[in-house]
């Protein structure tokens, strides 16, 4: 069986079909600071140099790199537990920090989270909304279209909740829906989906011109870590509901899925917003690099608040609390 990690998603990453030549990281960031293609002169969108590389990391990232500590060098061993909750804690604070500072420039970020199922996008999501102030932060997982819907532009229904200023909002899928399960199920026509990779770029560098920054993640796992996943979920009740009967059509359609992935990534793998390869085998990994690179993409400083000062309290005065056998309670059923 054809692997994920293949040559149809592994070592390609966010360049894929863009050029034979190797990437390397652009020298003197913190982090994936951006593909920077190693030959000049290849077909490659990303220009010599990152000099379009719109996406900057904070120097606090810097400044707090060696505290944050670094991940074995053999990615085969998965992360401890321990290792992993010191490190999440870590970068949770920073993902704070972020936030006061997307409120208070207004800067507006769409995340989107794309992938296989089962591959690990809302574990992620999860941890990185878990600090987050819900107010500024929103999550936007959209069900199936409705019949109205369906006869509107096909990015309207996603453009309704796209940030105001100083928000964050991530989408659990996107509008690469289209070029994914759309046409791999057969949910759309072959001309929707030309028509898809030709206006999505444009959609994308309008999006980004208007101020928003737009960040890109293909969580990328392979077909026996998905295999392990499945049969977990359908052991545990409490996850059964994860698992769809989509999810389960997808999974014998695997090598036409990384066939629609591979040409979403040719159309749409654009400097103004390209695409981020996570390699998502291992969760805690996965986690701890995308919320890593994340806040290397976003030049935020430190704006959290000074700690508030609680005042004495004031004395009760003349109120009486009324007696407790007139009020309902939740029984107590933990002793």
């Amino acid at each position: 069986m054809a692997k994920d990690k293949s040559k149809s998603e592994g070592k390609k990453g966010s360049s894929a079909k863009h050029g034979s030549a190797k990437t390397k990281k652009k020298k003197g960031s913190h982090g994936d600071s951006g593909l920077v293609p190693a030959v000049a002169g290849s077909h490659s969108p990303f220009p010599p140099n990152g000099e379009n590389d719109r996406y900057h990391p904070s120097h606090l990232l810097g400044e707090s790199e060696d505290d944050l500590g670094a991940p074995p060098e053999d990615k085969t061993v998965k992360l401890s537990r321990k290792f992993y909750e010191k490190e999440l804690e870590k970068l949770q604070v920073e993902l704070v920090k972020m936030q006061y500072w997307v409120k208070h420039v207004g800067f507006r970020l769409i995340i989107l989270f794309e992938g296989r199922d089962a591959a690990g996008k809302g574990g992620a999501i999860k941890r990185i909304t878990e600090p987050l102030n819900p107010r500024g932060c929103n999550v936007v997982a959209l069900g199936t279209p409705s019949d109205q819907q369906r006869t509107q532009w096909y990015f309207q229904r996603y453009v309704e909740h796209f940030p105001a200023a100083g928000e964050i909002v991530m989408f659990d899928r996107s509008w690469y829906n289209r070029a994914g399960v759309e046409r791999v199920m057969g949910f759309c026509t072959e001309s929707q989906v030309e028509e898809f990779m030709q206006s999505a770029p444009q959609f994308e560098r309008m999006l980004v011109r208007s101020g928003i920054v737009l960040l890109k993640y293909w969580f990328s796992v392979s077909d026996e870590e998905q295999e392990v996943r499945f049969r977990s979920r359908l052991g545990d009740p409490a996850r059964r509901w994860k698992l769809s009967p989509m999810d389960l059509e997808s999974r014998d359609r695997w090598v036409e899925f990384s066939k629609a992935k591979d040409q979403m990534f040719a159309h749409t793998n654009i400097p103004e917003a390209p695409w981020f390869t996570v390699e998502a085998d291992d969760k805690r990994r996965a986690r701890l690099n995308c919320i890593r690179h994340l806040l290397s993409k976003i030049p935020y400083e430190d704006m959290t608040p000074a700690p508030i000062e609680l005042p004495p309290r004031k004395t009760v005065g003349d109120y009486h609390r009324p007696p407790m056998n007139e009020q309902f309670f939740v029984p107590n059923a933990y002793h």
